[in-house]
């Protein structure tokens, strides 16, 4: 099944501050039927033809050679294949590219949480000097004096082009990018020929003994808190950089495991290559430090084990749909 760009959808009103799209037709199966949308930001087909655009356009970069979808690329299920970021006159990064598919439901954004607004977040590679490296006054600059641009932001905005705006449209955009109706999806919602026995034997170890579930777990096969499991230790402060605390040095945001077999390299840095090298890695209990999480310990398990789970983890696949 394609993921599913959505380019409209029925919003609903709620005292919360925020509306809740209720678009069950739009939302791929196994992933949240409702979706929180800001009340300043309400998906409109023509904000999100707008983001769509910018998206892919090399006008926001300083070189004028990199794009959000440089990083972010469809056929890479919107990661990039790279270890680290490569960014504007060939910078290189020093995290690894997550997948933004599924982004309408994250709660935190960066592999260190730093943002909680999609709207902020999606600003954020444009001025950094290692991914974008361009000012939002320049980057607002660059978006007006582009005709179709100006108009579009002028039919949308009572403002026009301004950062704000041109968040807003890029982040409207990238909810609409959603990835479900997996294997597993369709395991779940009853067709128990949907996943292999091999998988389904994956499945009951990442439910139990591989205590993969105690952090992957919900829709997005992810619990959306910090952890620290022994990556790459003192070369990368992790959540710690966010709340200055010592004890969250070298946690990092759990990443969700949909489309998890098309998405490597993996971690934060990129640093186990394959699925295999991951499931190894976890049943050898990380790499110990003082802040590694009670739950990463060693697992034992056998050989088979470790293929049935990997196993699984291919039935969280989803099509790769046209940009």
């Amino acid at each position: 099944m394609r993921y599913i760009v959505t380019w409209s959808l029925t919003l609903l009103a709620l005292s919360s501050g925020f509306a809740r799209a209720a678009a069950q037709e739009h939302v791929p199966l196994g992933l949240d039927l409702y979706v929180a949308i800001p009340d300043d930001n309400p998906l409109t087909a023509a904000g999100i033809a707008l983001g769509r655009e910018l998206f892919f356009d090399v006008r926001l970069s300083a070189d004028r050679q990199i794009s959000c979808s440089s990083c972010h690329l469809p056929a890479q299920y919107h990661a990039d294949g790279r270890q680290v970021s490569l960014g504007v006159y060939g910078r290189v990064g020093t995290r690894n590219v997550p997948s933004i598919l599924n982004s309408a439901w994250r709660e935190s954004f960066f592999w260190d949480g730093r943002q909680t607004k999609l709207e902020e977040q999606v600003l954020q590679p444009i001025v950094n000097p290692v991914e974008m490296g361009l000012t939002l006054e320049a980057a607002v600059t660059r978006v007006a004096a582009v005709e179709r641009y100006e108009q579009s932001f002028a039919a949308s905005f009572a403002d026009g082009v301004t950062h704000e705006n041109l968040g807003r449209v890029l982040a409207s955009f990238v909810r609409t990018l959603r990835a479900g109706g997996a294997a597993f999806d369709r395991f779940s919602a009853g067709d128990s020929a949907a996943i292999s026995p091999a998988a389904h034997r994956g499945y009951r170890l990442f439910v139990g003994k591989a205590l993969c579930m105690r952090c992957h777990s919900g829709a997005l096969f992810t619990d959306e808190e910090f952890h620290n499991s022994g990556v790459s230790l003192g070369r990368d402060a992790g959540r710690e950089f966010v709340t200055g605390l010592q004890t969250d040095r070298g946690k990092f945001r759990t990443p969700s495991l949909r489309n998890v077999e098309f998405t490597a390299p993996y971690m934060h840095d990129g640093s186990l290559a394959t699925l295999p090298e991951v499931v190894r890695f976890y049943d050898g209990g990380g790499i110990v430090n003082p802040n590694l999480d009670r739950l990463i310990r060693p697992l034992g398990l056998s050989d088979d084990e470790q293929r049935d789970l990997v196993a699984f983890l291919e039935t969280l696949t989803s099509g790769v749909g046209s940009r």
